[in-house]
């Protein structure tokens, strides 16, 4: 079960681990993971990044409410509830679905922190970067301070940022490797690295150009001066939260042979996308790489649910108390 802790301001960087693996020897490349999933028993990696100063605005603000937008089974959701639990704020999470998922293993921990709960049918729910549903949402809550879909914003940068910082100070490395969701995360990375390392994001989702789009919105007037990155498109499996059994099996081979727990939606396919790069020569020998492990894992606990994968063999966490 997960514990209630406070989250303070992190003032100790992730630990960066070296993993030692049959293929890496073979290509003659270094591997580091940049364990962010351990940032917080909660609110891990990326999350937790990208909402630090989100949270800090809303109290400068002196707003009373968070709200913002997911899936079902999002993690951001998830660590926005429990993100507005320790901090005083009412959170208020916009839920693509019906309201069946309730009950769900993700959303059972959401009302268990208190996070109300508002479902919306698809089409409204792809109004969630809209000005005027925007504008009308906050009518509807004036006290709330209003976060986008996966806490991706211009605030989420300089969270994001901090990884850039912490490796600077532990590793000289050649490539970071991120998976990219909503484009925060590697916009985030992009902007504090300024051309200093070759950055790779894996898409997770089918896209056709979306994400670097959004991730040169994000950087804005800097974007053109910021060349050293590029998403990655065809290692997606079938599309967001979709894998084949063979894809879910590397994965649990890797963890069980490198003791480091992945998930197959997010750094679990950054994972399958590094080792098929590795394989087809495309990082050069004595090359040193970093893996991101931007968290998620509570995702498997909703996997299991559906019958998605095996309880028995990945670390799935415990449903939340009295449901």
């Amino acid at each position: 079960m997960y514990k209630i802790s406070n989250l303070k301001e992190n003032k100790e960087m992730s630990s960066l681990n070296k993993i030692n693996y049959p293929a890496f020897s073979k290509h003659q490349v270094e591997v580091f993971i940049k364990r962010d999933d351990l940032i917080h028993p909660i609110i891990s990696g990326n999350k937790w990044r990208k909402l630090k100063y989100n949270l800090k605005a809303a109290k400068e603000m002196g707003k009373t409410q968070i709200l913002s937008f997911g899936g079902a089974y999002s993690n951001h959701i998830h660590a926005l509830a429990y993100a507005g639990k320790i901090n005083n704020l009412d959170a208020i999470g916009i839920i693509r679905g019906e309201p069946h998922y309730r009950n769900n293993f993700t959303l059972t921990w959401a009302t268990h922190w208190g996070m109300t709960l508002e479902f919306v049918d698809r089409k409204t729910y792809k109004l969630r970067h809209n000005e005027e549903y925007l504008a009308q949402l906050q009518l509807q809550y004036p006290d709330a301070y209003i976060i986008p879909e996966g806490g991706s914003n211009h605030l989420a940068l300089p969270g994001v940022g901090e990884v850039i910082t912490e490796l600077n100070e532990q590793l000289e490395y050649d490539y970071l490797l991120t998976p990219v969701g909503s484009g925060g995360t590697l916009a985030g990375l992009i902007n504090a690295d300024n051309n200093q390392h070759n950055l790779l994001g894996i898409a997770v989702l089918k896209q056709d150009g979306y994400l670097a789009d959004e991730v040169n919105l994000l950087l804005a007037a800097q974007a053109s001066n910021l060349d050293n990155w590029k998403i990655l498109n065809q290692f997606h499996r079938g599309g967001y939260g979709k894998y084949k059994t063979a894809d879910a099996q590397r994965i649990l081979q890797f963890s069980q042979q490198t003791g480091i727990p992945f998930e197959p939606v997010y750094s679990g396919k950054m994972l399958l996308a590094f080792l098929d790069l590795l394989e087809q020569g495309y990082f050069q020998a004595g090359a040193k790489i970093v893996l991101l492990h931007t968290g998620g894992l509570q995702g498997l606990g909703g996997m299991a649910e559906r019958g998605l994968l095996n309880a028995d063999e990945w670390p799935v966490p415990e449903r939340a108390p009295n449901c």
